[in-house]
């Protein structure tokens, strides 16, 4: 059966107690940055890794999927210096194999990660989600970087694979590569790979291996395909889904808004029926919320009272689905 997993940042805060409130027993967490770790040590080396995961733990969670990076923006353009990054990434994946860490959840967005356009969208009932529109980024200035190409992505991306996965193999851990947030190229100049169907196809034959696969973030991949159910069973059948988003939006690549997840463009229930069919037993997690009345919006789409909605939705999905 699939599991229900919300992120938590590794320095506890009130969400983790609504999560356990919820029920909730799985955590994805991010790399302990800050006070969660102390000394000379970094926070992908393995004593700040323990500490963190004992703290959830501690909580009643167990650590399913770290989603966080080190700095990999030499890595993804190819500069001086991206070997290092590299190596960095290798003593993480060590690590999270020693403490039995599955999944690490990684992307290929160089410059800048997911983007919005807005972060106060009107939405059901005086709600607010975040959105994009393309339009309003044609007269954007360059990133600092400059331009970089397709091509140049996909190159840099097999050097990088082809020293991390033996890594990842030997010590147990699955590489789960997340989708562009938009899955639109170029942006600034900046080009975008992990943006179709066909391209997280081509990651996966560029570099056959068990660790290498996907975070199937349903609120990017319903942009790319009409057949969303369809495109979760045609990965599932090689055994290449690691990790799940589990949300939604409206639109177009170009242009689009999150939703509540009862309110978007895809078939929620049909998507958790393609999971079970596939036979997928990793986790899930709720992404991307509404910000609702009594909450702050000051980390947009994170909000915690609409998480509690998300997860009760997922909840009631799931039984059905199971149940059947």
């Amino acid at each position: 059966m699939i599991e229900i997993a919300e992120y938590l940042p590794p320095t506890p805060t009130p969400l983790w107690t609504l999560a356990k409130q919820a029920g909730v027993d799985w955590a994805v967490g991010g790399l302990p940055f800050g006070e969660a770790f102390n000394g000379d040590d970094a926070p992908w080396d393995y004593l700040p890794l323990l500490r963190v995961q004992q703290r959830y733990a501690d909580a009643g969670f167990k650590l399913a999927v770290l989603e966080s990076r080190p700095p990999l923006n030499n890595a993804k353009r190819g500069l001086p210096g991206r070997d290092a990054e590299i190596a960095t990434v290798c003593t993480l994946l060590e690590n999270m194999g020693r403490l039995g860490i599955p999944v690490w959840c990684y992307e290929w967005m160089t410059d800048f990660n997911w983007l919005r356009t807005s972060t106060s969208t009107p939405s059901r009932g005086g709600s607010v989600v975040t959105s994009f529109d393309n339009a309003l980024m044609q007269d954007a200035p360059p990133t600092e970087h400059g331009p970089i190409s397709e091509d140049a992505l996909w190159e840099n991306l097999g050097y990088f694979l082809q020293r991390v996965l033996p890594v990842a193999e030997k010590a147990g851990v699955k590489l789960a590569m997340h989708p562009d947030d938009p899955p639109l190229s170029p942006i600034r100049g900046v080009g975008r790979i992990m943006r179709s169907v066909e391209n997280f196809q081509r990651l996966l034959d560029m570099a056959p291996s068990p660790a290498n696969g996907i975070t199937l973030c349903q609120g990017n991949f319903t942009l790319m395909t009409d057949d969303l159910p369809g495109v979760i069973r045609h990965f599932g059948r090689q055994g290449k889904i690691f990790f799940v988003h589990f949300r939604d939006v409206r639109g177009t690549p170009d242009r689009f808004e999150e939703t509540w997840h009862d309110d978007g463009k895809t078939d929620m229930l049909a998507c958790l029926r393609a999971y079970r069919d596939i036979g997928f037993s990793g986790v899930l997690r709720p992404d991307h919320v509404p910000t609702v009345a009594g909450d702050s919006n000051e980390n947009a789409g994170y909000s915690s009272f609409g998480r509690l909605y998300a997860l009760g939705y997922i909840r009631g999905l799931r039984e059905e689905v199971y149940a059947s």
